[in-house]
């Protein structure tokens, strides 16, 4: 799973490189956790917007949120046959900004955290799916997921999952393309473009996220 990530770029060097309009001033965050807003990018009126959304996947149909572990993370491989995700991944794909992402590996009780990140230590986008939830009292909440895919070689000694990361020459394929051509972009990243660091935040390490739930999953 992938359930902690950063953003530490500064906001012109990701507005650079995702070529939207928008001059946010978001602040850099080497921990970002579900629950918390999310930059992300998506299309509007058939330009690239940057928005923030909250990490912790809503359904449109669910008539309410009931509290508990947020859905953060969905399997790319079944992301088309599942019905809370179905018609996100048909209209409503967003690309996640982000500078590195966290897992956990080593024996229980003494798993060591790694920063997995570009070897050049670039931006790069994970690839996303957002949803517009509206409650009975009008109440609206824009949320958003992380997909995930089986790892690539160089990184499968870490985690057995990792985040599917889109290429900028498939940005416009992944946020416009139909939903079969978005499905190919579903993928490990090369092996030779990730490294996995052990994680030293000044005295600590970063803050381990949640175990997922199993209907974050494969279940729904």
């Amino acid at each position: 799973m992938c359930g902690l990530y950063s953003l530490t770029k500064r906001p012109g060097e990701t507005r650079a490189l995702f070529n939207y309009p928008d001059e946010p001033d978001f602040p850099p965050r080497a921990h970002v956790a579900p629950g918390q807003p999310i930059a992300v990018v998506r299309m509007e009126n058939g330009q690239r917007r940057f928005a923030l959304v909250r990490w912790g996947f809503i359904p449109a149909w669910v008539k309410e949120v009931k509290p508990g572990k947020p859905m953060i993370n969905a399997r790319g491989e079944t992301v088309l046959e599942k019905p809370s995700f179905r018609n996100a991944m048909r209209r409503r794909r967003c690309l996640v900004p982000a500078d590195g992402y966290y897992e956990w590996s080593g024996p229980e009780g003494r798993k060591t955290p790694y920063h997995v990140q570009r070897k050049d230590r670039g931006l790069f986008a994970l690839a996303g799916l957002w949803e517009h939830w509206m409650g009975a009292d009008g109440s609206e909440l824009e949320t958003a997921i992380l997909m995930t895919i089986a790892p690539n070689a160089e990184l499968s000694a870490i985690h057995d999952r990792m985040p599917v990361i889109i290429a900028p020459e498939d940005y416009e394929t992944w946020l416009t393309g139909e939903p079969d051509d978005a499905q190919r972009l579903i993928r490990p990243a090369p092996d030779d473009s990730f490294e996995a660091v052990p994680a030293v935040i000044g005295r600590a390490a970063p803050p381990k996220p949640p175990p997922a739930k199993p209907d974050q999953l494969d279940l729904f």
